[in-house]
């Protein structure tokens, strides 16, 4: 059998099946017509040459290879009617979404698929008043069940909702991809015993009006070297996850695309894992690395969330840089029937803007809701949590904050061991609520 990936001497050109790239003739009929073809043949590569190519949906085939050739621009039509949706197994909650799911590009239970490139898919941001917040159109690309999904080196612009969009689905590489405008870039969901695995990530660049990346119930996902500028999260995990590496990334605010039904700007989380926070979900999150991110201009630099029905067992921080970081310390909080397990955060240097009342340190705190919220400390804020260990940490302040740099609630163990931050006349460093065992390594309390 032919190989998607490796296919080069079966091409399938679609100017020889119809396809006039003139940026005004509908050309959905001549692309399904190629990719039919090729996969009728065993697979291969479908071509678009250079052009400007106007469509409804497109149905991927396995073994085949959509190839976006330099200077060509596959369109999104701005006929609502052209595009149709992927069926979603009866076990997904989100199968009763119905028309939600439309896409320009389908896929339906395939293996060893691509899309490559170095040309453009441009939603068009095709509205649809009927649509999610009477706005929201079809995603770009919507893939479920799929095993063996290549995307690389293309780009995407003004999605009409979600740029990538895939369920159920496995052993997906998206690298080089550049994303820019619409809503979430890559938004990718399993289900309670069907999670997404083996997922990569790699060198992509995100401009998004809504999450970069987000998404539930994943199993060995890496997110490596990529830039995720957005108005809204950088990485927002709404659900279970095992497995989760997330290193050499940039993140910073403010979005260079503006949020589409709110029209800010700012940055809200670099990254902010809440399982349950949008609906309840069953799983844990366990085995989460972030190593070596540089974060800038965000509402928060980690968030860390969790709701009963979502143990949380292991989470690293490693060697975060986070300057300009405007709204909410760095926090580890359980809301659930279960302390957070292990939390480490190792390497570490945050500068806050500051600028919070003793009032504000004084004010108990209530449950999340879905974006980073004021906590009565500045630097770190825990609840519920077995251990937390904060090492070679440096937190900092642009300008003087009343509120205690570290507060602690329901604490079984907290271990700070050379953890270095901003004084403040006449405010106490930890304030600390049911705190088993303090371990202070190379940390003084005191005023210098």
């Amino acid at each position: 059998m032919v190989s998607a990936r490796t296919a080069g001497t079966h091409t399938f050109n679609v100017l020889d099946y119809g396809a006039l790239g003139d940026g005004h003739s509908l050309d959905t009929e001549a692309l399904n017509k190629t990719v039919e073809s090729c996969a009728s043949a065993g697979g291969g590569q479908v071509l678009l040459p250079p052009g400007r190519y106007p469509s409804g949906t497109i149905r991927l085939r396995s073994h085949v290879t959509l190839f976006l050739s330099a200077g060509a621009v596959l369109l999104g039509t701005t006929n609502l009617a052209a595009y149709q949706q992927p069926q979603i197994p009866e076990f997904m909650p989100e199968a009763k979404w119905g028309k939600w799911h439309r896409a320009l590009l389908v896929g339906e239970n395939l293996e060893d698929v691509a899309i490559v490139g170095p040309g453009l898919i441009d939603g068009q941001k095709v509205y649809d008043p009927t649509g999610e917040e009477h706005m929201r159109g079809p995603h770009t690309i919507a893939l479920v069940g799929c095993r063996g999904v290549t995307m690389r080196d293309f780009s995407i612009v003004d999605s009409a909702n979600y740029a990538i969009f895939f369920q159920v689905s496995d052993n997906v590489e998206i690298r080089g991809v550049s994303i820019t405008g619409g809503w979430d870039g890559v938004h990718f969901r399993g289900a309670p015993g069907h999670p997404c695995r083996n997922v990569d990530i790699i060198g992509c660049r995100f401009y998004t009006g809504d999450d970069s990346i987000a998404g539930r119930y994943w199993d060995s996902v890496v997110i490596s070297g990529c830039i995720l500028n957005s108005s809204c999260n950088g990485l927002r995990v709404i659900g279970p996850a095992q497995g989760l590496l997330v290193e050499h990334c940039l993140f910073y605010g403010p979005g260079r695309r503006p949020h589409r039904s709110g029209g800010r700007t700012n940055m809200l989380a670099g990254i902010i894992l809440q399982p349950g926070a949008w609906d309840h979900t069953e799983g844990p999150l366990d085995q989460v690395v972030m190593a070596d991110n540089t974060m800038n201009n965000v509402a928060a630099p980690i968030t860390l969330w969790t709701k009963p029905g979502n143990p949380v067992g292991r989470v690293t921080v490693s060697g975060l840089n986070a300057t300009g970081v405007y709204r909410s310390a760095l926090s580890v909080e359980s809301w659930g029937d279960a302390a957070i397990t292990n939390v480490v955060v190792r390497n570490a240097s945050i500068e806050f803007e500051g600028g919070g009342t003793e009032e504000q340190g004084r004010k108990s705190v209530h449950g999340p809701g879905v974006d980073p919220r004021p906590l009565p400390a500045w630097g770190v804020y825990a609840r519920n949590v077995q251990q937390l260990t904060l090492e070679d940490v440096r937190l900092s302040l642009v300008q003087a904050d009343h509120r205690p740099v570290v507060r602690a609630e329901e604490v079984d163990q907290l271990t700070l061991d050379n953890v270095r931050f901003t004084h403040v006349a006449g405010v106490e460093p930890l304030a600390k609520t049911n705190v088993t065992q303090l371990i202070l390594r190379d940390t003084s309390l005191s005023m210098p």
